[in-house]
Parts: C-alpha cells; sequence; structure tokens
C-alpha cells in the first residue's frame, strides 16, 4: 500500500485501527511531520488518555485530524499539565473534554508561556481566575491569540467606546468571550460605525456592548442592514428604529422571516395596534410568539380587556393571570 510504505509502519497501523482512510493519513501526516517519527504506542497512550478525561470514542478521530499533533506530545509533560490546569477553571467535569473536542490544539500550548500571561492580562482587566475558565471552556481558542497583537487591540478599540470605567471592558469580555474571535477593523469598528449612524450616541453604543456584546459581531451588510431596511419598509421612522435598537439591541439581528415579520404581523393584523407602542415597547420582539403573546392575547379577548403591550406581557404567567383576573 502506497501510504504504508511512505510512513512509519506502527503509526500507519496505529491510524488503520482506529478507522483513517488513506486521504484523512495523508493529510495528517502533511499537517504535522512529527508523526513521522512517533512510535504506535505513544500515540496510542495519547489515545487513551485523552479517552480517559471524557471525550467521547467517536468524536476522538475528528479530534486528532483536527490537531494531530496531540499524539506526538509528552503525556507528563504537555497533556497532564493543560487538563490539570484547565480543570481547575472548570466547575463541571465534562466541560474540558467539551473545549478540546471544539479546538484540540489547546493542548499543543503551554500552561507557563501561555496560559499563565493570558491570566494576567485579563486579572488586569478585572476578570477573575474562575471567569476566565469559563471564558476559555466555552471558546477555547482564546489560548491562541496573541495578547500583544490581537487581544490588546481589543481592549484598545472597547476603550475607545468609553467602556474602560468600572471593569466594564472584562464585564463585555465574559459575556461573550466569541467577541475575541473577531477582527477589530473588519467587523467590530464597523458595525459601531453603522449603529451610531442610525441614531445611537456613545452611550447608547455602551447599553448595546454590556447587555449584548454578539450584536456588535455581526456583519453589516449580510444581517444588519437587511433588518434595517425591513424594519423601514413596514413604516418605523429613523427616530422610533433607533428607539427600539437602542431598548433591544437584537431586533438588528433577529431573523425578518422566521421573527420580525410574523410579530409586526400578529401586532397590526390580529391585536390591532400600532408600530407606536413597539417603539413605546420595544422587549415586544422578545417574547416568544406562541408561547407568549398567542396566547395572552387569546384570553385578553375573550374578557375583552384592553391594557399596554408592556402590561401584557411585562410579568410571569401568573402575575398576568392575577394582574387581569383571570384566575380560574
Amino acid at each position: 500500500m502506497e501510504t504504508s510504505n511512505s510512513h512509519s509502519s506502527g503509526i500507519m497501523w496505529f491510524f488503520k485501527d482506529k478507522g483513517f482512510d488513506d486521504t484523512s493519513i495523508n493529510e495528517m501526516f502533511q499537517k504535522c511531520k512529527r508523526l513521522e517519527g512517533v512510535q504506535r504506542e505513544k500515540a496510542s497512550e495519547n489515545w487513551d488518555y485523552l479517552r480517559s478525561i471524557g471525550i467521547q470514542e467517536r468524536k476522538l478521530p475528528s479530534v486528532v485530524r483536527k490537531c494531530p499533533k496531540i499524539l506526538t506530545l509528552g503525556l507528563h509533560e504537555k497533556l497532564f499539565p493543560m487538563v490539570n490546569c484547565l480543570e481547575t477553571l472548570g466547575s463541571k467535569p465534562q466541560e474540558v473534554a467539551s473545549a478540546i473536542t471544539k479546538f484540540p490544539h489547546i493542548l499543543a500550548h503551554s500552561v507557563e508561556e501561555k496560559l499563565c500571561p493570558l491570566l494576567g492580562f485579563f486579572e488586569a482587566l478585572g476578570v477573575t481566575e474562575k471567569q476566565l475558565g469559563k471564558m476559555i471552556l466555552i471558546n477555547p481558542r482564546i489560548i491562541s491569540y496573541s495578547i500583544e497583537h490581537k487581544l490588546s487591540q481589543m481592549v484598545e478599540f472597547l476603550s475607545s467606546l468609553h467602556l474602560a470605567k468600572d471593569g466594564m471592558i472584562g464585564k463585555v469580555l465574559v459575556k461573550h468571550p466569541y467577541i475575541m474571535g473577531y477582527s477589530v477593523d473588519n467587523r467590530l469598528r464597523p458595525t459601531s460605525e453603522f449603529l451610531k449612524s442610525i441614531g445611537l450616541t456613545d452611550m447608547d453604543l455602551q447599553k448595546v456592548l454590556v447587555n449584548y456584546p454578539e450584536v456588535l459581531c455581526r456583519d453589516v451588510n449580510k444581517i444588519l442592514k437587511p433588518n434595517l431596511s425591513y424594519l423601514t419598509s413596514r413604516g418605523f421612522g429613523v427616530g422610533q428604529i433607533a428607539a427600539v435598537v437602542t431598548c433591544y439591541p437584537p431586533v438588528l439581528i433577529k431573523s425578518v422571516r422566521n421573527s420580525l415579520e410574523p410579530r409586526i404581523k400578529f401586532l397590526i393584523d390580529v391585536m390591532g395596534r400600532g408600530l407606536d407602542e413597539v417603539v413605546d415597547y420595544p422587549d415586544y420582539f422578545r417574547h416568544s410568539l406562541k408561547r407568549r403573546l398567542q396566547l395572552r392575547q387569546k384570553l385578553l379577548m375573550q374578557k375583552n380587556i384592553s391594557c399596554t403591550l408592556s402590561e401584557m406581557l411585562d410579568c410571569n404567567q401568573k402575575k398576568f393571570l392575577f394582574k387581569f383576573g383571570l384566575v380560574q
């Protein structure tokens, strides 16, 4: 067999035994030249260790394909220290296995050279060790980000939006760790400029970042502009849209077809209300159409009860029934 002849027979037998095909094997050797010198016993030992920490057998081939270097790392020198460190940061046993499955390259990094400096960097932003652990386990790619070239640029950008006080930058990063994976120049800054262009003030933008940082990560042309165009087409004025977005920013990133359009049609066609009521209560878009809007509207119509959107929706089901005398 051609593949077996070109590589160490020991490691080849290991891969074949684990079900890898020739194409996958060749791709792994191209990714990691160190595989050439790895003994079958060494690869088996690392494979068994990964399984022992909770990575499912069916997911192990994918993990190794993503990062074949894992099979070459020293068990006691590399894998044990990183896994032990991650386990001290996690609150649930399965979190570490999940993080490694998502980003196997995390095991190739050094605790002393990478994880410790990250701890120091984030602690300076008011992020606790426990919070950093949560961030890394949610978005394990963080460990691969350069402090000097990527993370510092992110902090500088957030500071430019007046978030430097009271540990606000750290709070934003903890709330949505994936924000660190986006380019400041290609994604975050254009999105912030777009939000300002539709009428959001610096203070409004701060609220968006602190409460809904994921909005800043969405593409302006693919998501935010189409949503803005839809709201405009339904009759919302520029000032009204700014007011709605300020109070409930996800309105700009929700699906038009599956979320915005059904709710606006229900508001106008079924409830007989105007858009101005949504401007007064933007959280209307937050509520489930079937489980809350339709159900409560039906109950109110049966009793011929009139009320504002906030009176109708801004309470749990028990309080709603009690408030309007709907308790049986």
